[in-house]
């Protein structure tokens, strides 16, 4: 478990050495330079409910944390070898490109600008999500087309800024912007009337309201003006670390859709289903091709569970934030999430 205070040392101390972390990246391969170091570095958030945020004991929680503890289970067979630089918008895709992190897993949209260009790499979705409003009920708004004229809190260094203004620009309204380099100042400044709406992706929206001084005074606009593939991102030029942290994600939706769990994975290691025994590492050795163990999936099901009850204990059912799994729910269940096939 890795506490607030010991995390913004390593912060510090990961910002100071930029230059070497650069040097050594382009020296040696991302999977060897952290077996020896003996952890993983994840860029997250500043804190955000449901994806990354450090609880009352200092410990990061989450879905995006969950894939980092995913990746650390892969690798060392221990979840809790993962440490986490929190990083503002405007800060996480320059702290990948500087090699301070190993991975960028903090609600990234995938854009053909972001891969273009920038010697960054999109591995796979892991959210579907999309920009919406947040306003306040006394308003008595129905729409984002009422929101003519009015002055609108977003985060620097985001899609949402660009999304924001062709919105407005397409539909003819005008409006104010008020910008801000951390999601914290941006929901304070709303939430102290700085401004009319608050505009990031939904699935932050309804994680934020609940931090608001009166929640229940708050509602969410119906409309979603963008598409916003989230997921985690990694530096190009380098094939195994990509095809690690990308099967990573795909073996916990694999194990969703194969009915693989935390609580039966101890039988499903006896099951006679092929594609299960190839994703547990029972048969073939596609984790040795990646650099790792044959058991690799089954040590991220084993310590980490399937992306399904990741979702549900960070984001859905069982939290506080209660998200419907929506777009995110199994290809076979009516959403978009898929897994390429094990074989």
């Amino acid at each position: 478990m890795i506490s607030l205070k010991s995390v913004s040392a390593a912060a510090i101390a990961l910002i100071v050495g930029a230059g070497a972390a650069l040097a050594q990246t382009s020296a040696q391969s991302t999977l060897a330079r952290i077996k020896e170091r003996g952890h993983i570095l994840c860029g997250s958030s500043q804190g955000v409910p449901g994806f990354s945020q450090p609880d009352n004991a200092g410990v990061w929680r989450g879905f995006d944390t969950d894939f980092c503890r995913a990746l650390a289970a892969a690798i060392f067979d221990d979840p809790d070898k993962a440490r986490y630089l929190p990083l503002a918008s405007k800060d996480r895709l320059i702290a990948l490109q500087g090699g301070n992190i190993d991975v960028l897993s903090r609600t990234t949209t995938w854009s053909i600008g972001r891969e273009l260009g920038q010697g960054l790499a999109f591995t796979a979705i892991n959210y579907y999500d999309g920009q919406g409003f947040l306003v306040r009920k006394s308003a008595n708004l129905k729409s984002v087309r009422e929101l003519n004229g009015a002055t609108i809190c977003v985060s620097q260094g985001t899609t949402n800024e660009l999304n924001l203004a062709d919105y407005f620009r397409t539909n003819g309204l005008t409006y104010q912007v008020v910008t801000f380099g951390s999601l914290d100042e941006v929901s304070k400044a709303y939430d102290t009337g700085r401004c009319d709406a608050y505009t990031t992706d939904m699935s932050q929206l309804a994680t934020n309201r609940l931090l608001l001084t009166k929640p229940d005074d708050h509602m969410v606009l119906p409309e979603v003006i963008s598409k916003e593939p989230l997921g985690p991102w990694v530096r190009k030029g380098d094939p195994q670390w990509f095809d690690i942290v990308r099967w990573t994600l795909f073996a916990m939706i694999g194990a969703e859709e194969l009915g693989v769990t935390q609580a039966n994975l101890p039988d499903m290691l006896k099951s006679t289903n092929p594609e299960i025994k190839r994703l547990l590492g029972v048969d073939g050795n596609f984790g040795e091709q990646l650099g790792l163990t044959r058991d690799w999936a089954a040590r991220i099901i084993r310590h980490v569970g399937n992306y399904g009850e990741s979702f549900d204990r960070n984001l859905g059912a069982g939290s506080r934030v209660g998200l419907p799994r929506g777009p995110n729910a199994l290809w076979n269940a009516g959403g978009l999430q898929y897994s390429p096939p094990f074989r």
